[in-house]
């Protein structure tokens, strides 16, 4: 992935990353009934990251229904990943429409030299990930 203010799309629709997580998480809630444990490999944040370069215009209520949190904290989340600069938040009308920064590190010293870019496209698929020049 390039430095030179590299953006990632992703394909967008309900086969999307959030439709993936949404049964995803019907199917963890039915396996913790069974004794199974509740952890993830994820954290929180990459999954909001994750659902937020999948779907550029998710909502937040989305967001919190794919990830398994509440509404407020999806915005908590998102709101981290703003101020940090993972994500680009812009106003569309009523909505917002979000996009993420690849070439910007990983913060785990585990993962160094390694973007966020690289754990998207592992997770998304490269064959869906799209790079779009900002001029």
């Amino acid at each position: 992935m390039g430095r030179g203010g590299d953006r990632l799309a992703f394909a967008t629709g309900p086969t999307g990353y959030h439709a993936f997580m949404n049964s995803s998480s019907r199917n963890q809630q039915q396996t913790s009934a069974s004794g199974t444990s509740g952890w993830d490999f994820l954290t929180n944040h990459a999954h909001v990251l994750t659902c937020v370069a999948d779907d550029p215009g998710i909502r937040l209520r989305d967001i919190a229904a794919a990830v398994g949190i509440t509404e407020r904290a999806a915005h908590r989340i998102l709101s981290e990943l703003v101020e940090a600069g993972y994500v680009l938040r812009e106003r569309d009308g009523r909505r917002n429409r979000y996009q993420v920064v690849p070439d910007l590190p990983l913060r785990h010293p585990l993962v160094q030299g390694r973007e966020v870019g690289d754990l998207l496209r592992v997770l998304l698929g490269s064959a869906r990930t799209a790079t779009a020049r900002s001029g």
